[in-house]
Formats: structure tokens, C-alpha cells, sequence
């Protein structure tokens, strides 16, 4: 179970880690708000479409798996070139200009949190991609041990990266600490899709 709580976390980890609209937008409230709570609106809706994405991923990929055998290979030839890709794009990206965005009153956090989470396509690749895709090696008790390392990962980093977006963003205005994120996270998931590979071989 160790072993499943860490490819969980490490897996939740390396996808969250690129500051795309959503992080930055959460980043963003953190520093801009003028106390930690007011950004709260921001970092729970954000989680909480984290775990809806997740959680349909992992069960939606997991039932279509069992329902039909051969779609594990062909799932796992995608997810081994799409993090291959997707690790390139983000070792080359930047913060994206829009989630500077200042949002204070709760209503209009919610809003814009939910849009940059469930309108985001490639959150949803994220998920369905490749969380749904490395949830079929686990069944039962392992299979929510793994889904709820991944929800917990999201929910830590949210309230992490407004507090972290209070005391770094002043400090930072070209953006040289956020594009330091992107190799590494670039470099996690290209080690995660050289596991997947290595899996379509067992």
C-alpha cells in the first residue's frame, strides 16, 4: 500500500506542479487578497473540481478497462507519448498571462476557479489521461488508496500555493521561481511516462 500511496502522490504531484490558469489564478488570490481567508473562495473550488475530475477518471477509465480488456494497452501506448508531450510542452511554457487575473469578491473566485478547473481541457486530459489511465494497475482498497492520494495532493498544494503566492510574488516579478517549477514538474512526468512504457512490456 506504501508503494501505491507514493505513485499516487508522486503521480498528483507532478501533474499539478505547472503554473497553467488554474495555479496561477490561485497563486494570484493568495497574494492579492489582502488576508489568507479571502482567498479561501478561490483554493476550495479549486480542490473540490480537482476531486470531481479525478474521481470520474479513476472509476469512468477503470469500468471501460474491465468492460473491454484490450483498451489497457492502447490506454497505456497514449498516456506513454501524451506525458512525453505533455512533459516537452511544459519544460518550454511560461505562466500563463491570464490567470493574473484579479478576482477579490467570493462569487466571481468561485466562477473563475470552476471555469479554469472544468472548462479546462488540459486538466481533463490530465485526469482522464493519464490518472484514469495509471488507476487500472489497482483494484479495490488499492484503487481509492491511490484516487485519494492524488484528491489529497491537490487539496494540499491549492492551500499551499496561496500562501506560498503571498510571500513569493512580490519577490518574483519575471517569473524566473515559476519557470524553474515547470523543468521540474517537466522532468517528473517524463519519468512517469517511462514506468508506463515499461508497463506495456510486463
Amino acid at each position: 500500500m506504501l508503494e501505491i500511496l507514493i505513485h499516487g502522490l508522486l503521480l498528483g504531484f507532478g501533474l499539478i506542479l505547472p503554473l497553467g490558469v488554474q495555479n496561477m489564478f490561485v497563486f494570484n488570490q493568495g497574494a492579492n487578497q489582502p488576508s489568507y481567508v479571502r482567498a479561501l473562495p478561490a483554493i476550495i473550488t479549486a480542490s473540490v473540481c480537482d476531486t470531481i475530475l479525478i474521481s470520474v477518471a479513476v472509476l469512468g477509465v477503470s469500468l471501460a478497462v474491465l468492460t473491454f480488456s484490450w483498451l489497457q494497452t492502447v490506454l497505456y501506448g497514449f498516456g506513454f507519448f501524451f506525458l512525453m508531450y505533455m512533459g516537452w510542452v511544459i519544460w518550454k511554457s511560461k505562466p500563463d498571462e491570464y490567470a493574473t487575473q484579479r478576482q477579490s469578491e467570493p462569487k466571481k473566485q468561485i466562477l473563475f476557479a470552476a471555469s479554469v478547473s472544468l472548462m479546462n481541457p488540459h486538466a481533463i486530459m490530465d485526469t482522464i489521461g493519464v490518472i484514469g489511465i495509471n488507476s487500472i494497475n489497482y483494484s479495490g482498497a488499492e484503487k481509492w488508496m491511490f484516487m485519494l492520494s492524488v484528491i489529497l495532493v491537490s487539496w494540499i498544494w491549492f492551500f499551499g500555493l496561496a500562501f506560498v503566492g503571498r510571500q513569493v510574488v512580490k519577490l518574483d516579478p519575471r517569473g524566473n521561481f515559476t519557470a524553474k517549477l515547470n523543468k521540474i514538474s517537466a522532468t517528473i512526468i517524463w519519468g512517469l511516462a517511462i514506468y508506463m512504457g515499461l508497463s506495456l512490456w510486463r
